[in-house]
């Protein structure tokens, strides 16, 4: 890959939030990690703050990879008499960091949004638990999510998932692993700045290596969490790096966003090209300036106001059909 120091700009209204975060996000490491998975999640997701909002929350423990329990928390319409659209998903933190209440506030809105029930899971993390840990438990939450669908007021026909980050990633691989054991139907997946590859091979991962939020190292720290010594080798499922799958036909149609200005852009670019020559459906979204998770980080920005807006319009559009 050629060496270049040149770099598309961060946006000026969030360039000015990233100075001021730049001493404050420590990079991922073994060290660091425990500190970092103290993290407060972005949304309260108690039982009395989602009540003001017209929310309910329900906790259900069930079997995830290899039969061991995890969490999904099902978040609901408090007055959701019928079947609506249900939306499965899987948090960010590189899958060393977070937990099911890490619900991008953006995403939780859909809730009320769509009349819809948001079954988020608490899939166990690296490197404690490694591949195929991760996407295995993401796929048996979908399954008992599909098959509950009635019990928790989900119309099974209007099923999407999605994810954020690593959780984009997890969305991307649970959704390939859906199509190849003929699981659970999905009408869309929703890949936020998906962490797809690991690789580090991209343009992009070289233009913003050091990124405050979510640079190479970080990356690189991650994925070789989850891979062990096989990081980087031939050896690596595509359901644990789905940027290395080959043909994408078969999937739901999708809706990728990224930042300009992130580590991942590239890797997303990819996917959507990828879809496209699989005869896939796909909708990609590069927003200028954008640093990685931007649209959470700095949600009262007009680039992530209309990022947001982008992505519920495809919503929209989706469950309209």
């Amino acid at each position: 890959m050629t060496t270049t120091t040149a770099r598309p700009p961060f946006d000026p209204e969030l360039a000015t939030v990233l100075d001021q975060l730049a001493d404050q996000m420590p990079r991922v490491t073994p060290e660091t990690l425990p500190l970092l998975r103290q993290t407060p999640a972005p949304n309260d997701l108690s039982e009395a703050r989602l009540a003001e909002a017209g929310l309910t929350r329900r906790d259900f423990t069930i079997p995830g990879h290899d039969g061991a329990e995890i969490v999904v928390t099902v978040i609901a319409p408090a007055d959701h008499p019928n079947a609506g659209p249900g939306f499965y998903h899987m948090h960010g933190g590189g899958m060393v960091i977070g937990d099911q209440t890490f619900v991008p506030p953006s995403m939780l809105a859909w809730v009320a949004m769509f009349d819809a029930v948001m079954v988020s899971v608490d899939y166990r993390l690296a490197p404690e638990f490694p591949d195929p840990y991760p996407v295995e438990d993401c796929y048996a939450g979908l399954v008992w999510t599909a098959e509950h669908a009635a019990e928790l007021g989900i119309d099974p026909d209007r099923l999407l998932i999605a994810g954020t980050s690593a959780g984009g990633g997890l969305a991307a691989g649970t959704a390939l692993l859906a199509r190849d054991r003929k699981g659970p139907a999905l009408i869309g997946q929703i890949l936020n700045c998906p962490m797809l590859d690991d690789r580090h091979q991209t343009v992009s991962m070289q233009q913003y290596d050091d990124a405050a939020i979510w640079g190479g190292a970080d990356d690189i720290f991650a994925w070789g969490a989850l891979l062990g010594e096989r990081h980087g080798t031939d050896n690596i499922s595509i359901y644990a790096a789905p940027a290395r799958a080959t043909d994408l036909s078969g999937l739901p149609p999708a809706y990728v966003d990224c930042g300009a200005a992130e580590v991942l852009r590239d890797e997303g670019v990819a996917y959507a090209t990828a879809l496209w020559a699989s005869g896939v459906q796909a909708e990609l979204h590069v927003w200028p300036g954008g640093f990685h998770g931007f649209e959470a980080v700095v949600p009262h920005t007009a680039l992530a106001q209309a990022a947001t807006r982008a992505r519920n319009n495809w919503i929209t559009r989706l469950l309209a059909r």
